[in-house]
């Protein structure tokens, strides 16, 4: 038993388990602020620009013979849940659909960005080679090598066309 909980301890303090649980807090955070920029900002004038429709009461009734308790037909959201009537509440998934194509466009440009940081930086150069081939025998030998170890040709200097 001791053996289980250091494991789960080692793997619930390691950076990348800590990194994820900020991301989801920070993730639901955020999801908060765009649903109330949905609802509260941007959904209001719209409904006002279509004829004062509030999309969050949209609702179409399933249960046609059901009325409030005053006696009327029931055309919001409100009345259908004081009421118990089933509904489908197409407002509501406008607003929700609204909300998820706020919070992928933000995740698209968050990821776009760290693409763009990625691709900008300075990518180690590629080792100097250290070897090269001998031209009559195609072993590997020294890059600084004047004389082939497997064959014993002499080799050009390099950077000149005469032999060494």
């Amino acid at each position: 038993m001791k053996g289980i909980l250091k494991e789960f301890k080692e793997f619930a303090v390691r950076g990348n388990v800590i990194d994820l649980a900020v991301g989801v807090i920070i993730g639901a955070a955020f999801g908060k602020i765009v649903t109330s920029l949905v609802n509260d900002i941007i959904m209001p004038p719209v409904g006002k620009l279509l004829g004062g429709i509030d999309f969050s009461q949209k609702i179409i009734n399933l249960d046609g013979e059901m009325r409030t308790a005053s006696g009327e037909e029931i055309t919001t959201l409100a009345q259908a849940n004081e009421a118990g009537a089933t509904v489908i509440a197409y407002g509501q998934f406008i607003n929700i659909l609204i909300d998820f194509l706020i919070v992928a466009f933000c995740i698209f440009m968050l990821v776009k960005g760290v693409n763009y940081i990625k691709s900008k930086e300075h990518k180690k150069p590629e080792p100097k080679k250290t070897t090269k081939a001998c031209k009559y025998c195609l072993s590997e030998i020294p890059a600084a090598a004047t004389r082939c170890s497997h064959c014993t040709s002499v080799l050009e200097a390099e950077g000149s066309s005469a032999p060494a």
